[in-house]
């Protein structure tokens, strides 16, 4: 793997590439609040092992990439959209195929509306319509609601930092797998220590919604997987099952007992569909 620094609407971005440029590329596209280690290192590799060419990233505010002062984002969503687009022209590429996770899954969505030309085809994990429509789709689990109205952390202190997001990732996880908070804290660890200001990565709550007018998600031409856990807490699987129904051809591929995000217990049926998707 291969770490680079890229210039990118007047940001600098951390990306890092996992195997050969003249496999196909994959853009993974990681939601707020987390930086590009979220993308576990195992499952980039085994992508690579299944010969593709992998592009992992920090957004704005997160890891290595450029931060801002906590509380004054000097960005906006749109930027966060545009920032995917200059991963893809700093590798020249073209097209790629892109995976979103969470709110990645949204901005990949909205690229596929947007610069329907650059996208290949789209893999949606744990995410949910990214354009406004007329659905009644079940809210987060009660126990997230309640971590998210009763945690409390100090983020100008670490180890309160570290703790918080490993209750975080507890709770994301789900209720019906087992929880491995050792990795789950090395995790999180490492983030910290390798962040500029970890702090900063508040400011993606603080973000301007990007309101640039769309079509409906049946506008999409890209094939679209979609992938699912079965007890998400934050969307539910109804939100998956929505994306599956709006999308043309989008195939739901549903991961039993997984919560929100990737689990080490998924890596090798995530990737095995995403190759199997990213042939076609």
């Amino acid at each position: 793997m291969a770490e680079r620094l890229i210039d990118a609407n007047g940001a600098r971005l951390c990306t890092e590439s996992f195997g050969d440029p003249a496999d196909p590329p994959i853009l993974l596209v990681m939601g707020l609040s987390a930086s590009m280690l979220w993308w576990p290192d195992g499952l980039c590799r085994l992508l690579e092992d299944r010969s593709r060419f992998v592009i992992r990233y920090d957004n704005r505010d997160t890891g290595r990439s450029t931060t801002y002062e906590p509380g004054r984002p000097g960005y906006t969503g749109a930027d966060l959209l545009a920032d995917a687009v200059a991963v893809l022209d700093a590798y020249r590429l073209s097209a790629a195929h892109l995976v979103g996770v969470s709110a990645g899954g949204a901005l990949v969505q909205q690229l596929a509306l947007d610069v329907p030309d650059r996208v290949l085809s789209l893999i949606l994990i744990s995410t949910s319509p990214a354009v406004p429509g007329d659905r009644s789709l079940p809210p987060p689990s009660a126990a997230f609601t309640r971590f998210v109205s009763s945690a409390s952390v100090d983020w100008s202190d670490d180890d309160s930092a570290i703790d918080y997001l490993v209750d975080y990732a507890r709770v994301l996880a789900g209720e019906e797998r087992p929880f491995d908070e050792a990795e789950a804290r090395a995790l999180v660890r490492r983030d910290v220590e390798r962040a500029h200001d970890f702090a900063a990565l508040q400011n993606h709550d603080l973000l301007e919604h990007d309101d640039t007018p769309r079509g409906p998600l049946s506008s999409i031409e890209a094939p679209t997987l979609v992938i699912h856990g079965t007890a998400d807490p934050l969307f539910p699987l109804a939100h998956g099952e929505a994306l599956t129904g709006e999308i043309p051809g989008a195939r739901l591929l549903t991961l039993e007992g997984a919560g929100h995000g990737i689990q080490r217990a998924d890596w090798e049926t995530i990737a095995e569909a995403i190759a199997a998707h990213t042939a076609v």
